[in-house]
């Protein structure tokens, strides 16, 4: 259930208010003609894979990211959670990411070797730099966009009829999304962004992280938009 955004940071559900703050660019995102490909089946095998082996390079500056997080943090368990984030990412997910690759011909070596797109740069390097020059709470609002749009996204694509047909090449990833297992990770997060929120923030903050948030959210509808004129890298 999505809670009203009030005064009282406390009762705040931040990422519904920055959410809805930024409805147009959130759809723009999340209904994105890449989004709306992978729900039919529709969405050229170029343009998967290419998306793969840019994320494979994303998820090392999202690793990155964490470890920002770590230093950034002023006491033990946010240290913590950081580190088990950095961990999770790269001794859990990073592996799974390589052996789903594996499945469409991509191996780590060739992934690594790619030359990051423009949008790959722009996207990390904003979420770093927002991170370097703000607060803890500001590099989670940054993460955001990704961290709560792939759930909303594997949730939403998962009830669509077309998701699970034996013909869709993209269901396993739809899965992944959709699992209970992310699902969990990701209402984490949400109350991480709460509780700072409550620790850190206040109503005059919510400009700064609404732009900051905008700006996430577009960044992750251009990385849609690089995987739709992409070359096969096979």
């Amino acid at each position: 259930m999505v809670m009203e955004a009030e005064s009282n940071t406390g009762t705040l559900d931040l990422f519904s208010h920055l959410r809805d703050a930024c409805a147009d660019e959130w759809r723009a995102y999340t209904d994105h003609a890449f989004v709306r490909g992978l729900a039919d089946g529709t969405l050229p095998e170029a343009c998967f894979r290419h998306y793969l082996g840019q994320d494979y390079l994303f998820l090392i500056h999202f690793a990155r990211a964490y470890a920002l997080a770590a230093y950034k943090a002023d006491n033990l368990s946010d240290i913590r959670q950081a580190a088990a984030g950095l961990s999770a990412i790269i001794d859990v997910e990073m592996a799974l990411h390589v052996e789903f690759c594996a499945g469409w011909g991509l191996d780590e070596d060739e992934m690594a070797a790619l030359p990051e797109a423009e949008e790959t740069m722009a996207y990390t390097r904003y979420v770093l730099e927002k991170g370097v020059q703000g607060d803890l709470l500001d590099l989670h609002v940054a993460l955001a966009p990704c961290v709560l749009g792939y759930a909303e996204i594997g949730r939403a694509l998962a009830e669509c009829p077309t998701a699970h047909v034996e013909a869709n090449p993209y269901t396993p990833w739809i899965d992944m999304y959709a699992s209970d297992e992310y699902q969990a990770v990701a209402a984490g997060e949400q109350a991480t962004m709460n509780r700072l929120m409550a620790e850190r923030g206040g109503p005059g903050r919510l400009p700064s992280l609404t732009e900051t948030f905008r700006q996430a959210t577009r960044l992750e509808a251009a990385f849609w938009e690089m995987a739709m004129h992409a070359v096969d890298i096979s």
